[in-house]
């Protein structure tokens, strides 16, 4: 039987559900419109920040009170102000591409103002604002990409959302290249990168170029230069996240107007940040665990909640929760100090680097904080009273755990006391003498070698304990103690009852009452045989230092004795044949530097002029030997007629082989009296200097090694023909050494100095010593030669 009442029905079934549909849609669409509002309002804000230069707390205010005296809502006002902003570089690049979206004209183009429509700028900063709004924070950083950062040259950006134990999650990115953002999912704690720099340092941080400061980060080779700015991201004193805005190229500094801006997006970012896993912060009171973690500890722990001012800023910190252990290290009850803001419960906890500003560290950054000795002050009845604590900061959720332990300063005093008798040996004592009653610390019966259940030793036996020879010096101690009444100390040898004899000092003094009678003694024995062969070994090293100091005063002595008879500092002038001769010799100032400069200068019997010049390495007896040895073998090899590089190979030999380890450098020179020629040849030598018409000039450097080096050397010889008044120098290098310069610049300095106008041979020689810039304190030996 058909129901007539069945198609009424349905269409009532279906009017329900198109009357449900039409009201969501309707509800959507409001949604949607107060976001935009919310969104809008939010960018009037940031324009007043900008314009301003004020906080964004301080253009809130600002925004109502312009509203009110205009008679306008704030959306309404927000809309006038957005419309009014001045074209910045952001509003230019938004027509450009809103024309190029739709096709349409700008402002200018498509409208006037008062036409009912809203301009391009407004519509997409809504739009933009909008999306910053919304709880998907990768739609967030696309939007901030695209809409705002891009037309101010940035290329790329990342927001960081910051865990509880200071980890740093890649909340959303774009502009980066693909594959780069699942390599920078997560950074763990403590990982140096921009956006932990500016976690730590809870300010923004600009970088004109990422690539000096050496910080990995999403995106960056450490090749690559660009400029980046990393600015943290909070609410309510907590930092939820960073903002990370890159530039392809170094960037210049920028104007506070846009710092401002960019820490304006910053704020909008935290407030996307609020409800990501890793930051989901929604205040409310402390939870059960966390309080049944604080009644658990046996330490005083607080837990705190953040207080924040009208302008939603941390301002304070309120005490939430005092645990059941808790002891007030000012003496106060829990009452005192429960649900009480801490700057008013412990007001010196404001100071700088203090307290308050560990546990505000905490909160924004989520890193725990530890110390140890850490002083805590509180002022009762205006009484400053100090504590010295271990403290333990930790966040939990949007609350701080703070914890203290206050430490015993006089059972760490005592410790410390027992540590140092342990380490310095010593022992502490006590006599009675009304009672006979003797009291020893426990470190004194191992000092003396005794067990703990020994009777103690009384000072009158002690000479029974000790060596006989020490029993003098005992009774001078217990006599001035005991009778002077003096305080007084000794050192002795005691006897152990284990066979080990031991160097003990014992220091003693006496315990008077007020009418000047002895009643005690107290002191302390401390165990210095360590100390005592020490000193038996120092005394030994003493002796033998002296010993060795006398031998070698007694070498230098006679190394000083055999120079100045072979090289006599002064020298007359030598006349031989048409050369006049003259040898400066300078020994070094200090005795100990004796040194194996040598010369000589002879007629040979073929009527050549011998002239040689050189100098052995080292200082003392051997340099001053092997001096000898060199120069008398050079002479008596000049008497077979060789020349002077054959001499030189020679006296290598000699050197090599019949010495102790000698090398040494030299020059050797022969005159022919009928050619006036001089032949000469150098051993790892300076070759001599020629003065000629007023100018200075070395001669042609030839080869040669140093002598002693090989045991085969081979030596080149070079020949010069003197004219009249020809000056020729040889000379050791004593004469141009200097620690701060090359023998070089040394050598360039003694052609300037040579070359001084002079009246004599001598005159000259005794004007390059005067002149001479060495610091190195060696021997010097100087000869000239002049052709009449």
């Amino acid at each position: 039987m058909h129901d007539p009442q069945q198609p009424a029905d349905e269409g009532t079934r279906l009017g329900r559900l198109a009357a449900t549909v039409e009201r969501l849609r309707r509800e959507v669409r409001e949604a949607h419109a107060a976001a935009d509002g919310r969104a809008l309002i939010e960018l009037a804000k940031g324009i007043l920040v900008e314009r301003l230069g004020c906080n964004p707390g301080e253009a809130a205010r600002q925004l109502s009170s312009l509203a009110e005296q205009a008679g306008l809502s704030q959306l309404e006002l927000a809309a006038d102000i957005v419309n009014q902003a001045a074209q910045d570089r952001l509003t230019e690049a938004a027509s450009q591409f809103v024309s190029a979206a739709t096709g349409q004209g700008s402002p200018a183009e498509g409208g006037e103002p008062g036409d009912g429509r809203v301009s391009v700028a407004v519509r997409l900063r809504t739009a933009e604002s909008g999306v910053l709004a919304a709880d998907d924070t990768q739609a967030v950083s696309e939007s901030l990409l695209q809409h705002a950062l891009a037309p101010l040259g940035a290329t790329a950006v990342a927001v960081w959302a910051a865990g509880t134990d200071g980890s740093l999650t890649l909340a959303g990115a774009a502009g980066f290249a693909p594959g780069e953002p699942g390599r920078w999912r997560y950074v763990p704690p403590g990982v140096a990168t921009p956006a932990r720099q500016a976690l730590v340092e809870r300010g923004t941080v600009w970088f004109g170029d990422v690539s000096e400061a050496g910080l990995p980060s999403i995106g960056q080779l450490p090749e690559e230069r660009g400029g980046r700015v990393v600015v943290p991201a909070g609410t309510g004193g907590r930092i939820l996240g960073v903002l990370e805005i890159v530039w392809p190229h170094p960037l210049p500094p920028q104007p506070p107007v846009l710092q401002r801006q960019v820490e304006a997006l910053a704020e909008l970012i935290a407030h996307t940040l609020e409800d990501h896993p890793e930051t989901r912060w929604i205040p409310r009171p402390p939870d059960s665990e966390l309080l049944d973690l604080a009644n658990g500890l046996h330490d005083p722990a607080l837990v705190l909640r953040p207080h924040l001012d009208a302008d939603g800023r941390l301002a304070d910190f309120r005490i939430q929760h005092v645990n059941t252990n808790f002891v007030d290290f000012a003496g106060r009850p829990r009452s005192a100090v429960n649900g009480a803001l801490l700057l008013e419960a412990y007001p010196l906890a404001a100071g700088e680097g203090g307290l308050f500003e560990k546990i505000e560290r905490v909160h924004a950054t989520g890193e725990p904080f530890r110390a140890e000795r850490m002083p805590l002050t509180a002022i009762i009845d205006q009484v400053p009273l100090t504590a010295v604590a271990n403290v333990s900061i930790s966040r939990h959720g949007d609350c701080v755990l703070l914890l203290w332990r206050v430490l015993d300063e006089a059972a760490r005093v005592a410790g410390l006391l027992q540590h140092a008798q342990r380490l310095g040996r010593m022992g502490g004592f006590e006599e009675n003498l009304v009672t006979g009653e003797i009291t020893w610390n426990g470190q004194l019966f191992t000092l003396l070698g005794l067990p703990q259940t020994a009777p103690p030793i009384p000072l009158q036996q002690l000479p029974r304990h000790a060596h006989p020879d020490d029993a003098v010096a005992l009774g001078r101690f217990l006599r001035a103690l005991m009778h002077h009444q003096r305080p007084a100390s000794t050192a002795f040898r005691l006897q152990r009852s284990d066979g080990v004899s031991r160097h003990i000092r014992v220091v003693a003094e006496p315990v008077l009452d007020v009418h000047g009678r002895l009643l005690g003694v107290r002191g302390a024995y401390q165990d210095i045989s360590a100390q005592h062969w020490t000193e038996v070994a120092l005394a030994a090293t003493r002796d033998q230092l002296a010993h060795t100091e006398q031998q070698a005063a007694e070498r230098n002595r006679l190394a000083l004795q055999l120079q100045q008879a072979i090289m006599p500092p002064t020298h007359g002038p030598i006349e031989a044949f048409d050369l006049r001769i003259a040898v400066r010799y300078r020994p070094a100032e200090e005795e100990h530097l004796v040194g194996g400069d040598w010369y000589d200068c002879v007629v040979l019997p073929s009527k050549q002029v011998l002239l040689s010049l050189g100098d052995v390495a080292g200082h003392g007896i051997e340099a001053a030997t092997g001096m000898v040895v060199l120069r008398n073998a050079l002479r008596g090899l000049a008497t077979t007629g060789a020349g002077p590089a054959q001499l030189l190979t020679w006296l290598n030999l000699v050197a090599h082989h019949l010495t102790e380890q000698v090398t040494a450098t030299a020059v050797c020179a022969l005159f022919d009296p009928e050619t006036r020629v001089l032949r000469w040849a150098r051993a790892g030598h300076f070759p001599p200097i020629m003065l000629r018409d007023g100018e200075a000039s070395e001669l042609p450097l030839i080869e040669g090694v140093l002598l002693g080096a090989l045991s085969e050397a081979r030596f080149e010889e070079g020949s010069v023909q003197l004219h009249k008044d020809d000056v020729l120098l040889m000379y050791t290098d004593g004469l141009i050494e200097r620690k701060d310069r090359s023998l070089e610049h040394s050598q360039r300095q003694l052609l300037t100095v040579a070359t001084a106008e002079v009246s004599s041979l001598e005159q000259r020689l005794d004007h390059l010593l005067t002149y001479s810039k060495s610091d190195t304190d060696d021997d010097t030996c100087v000869i000239g030669i002049q052709l009449r």
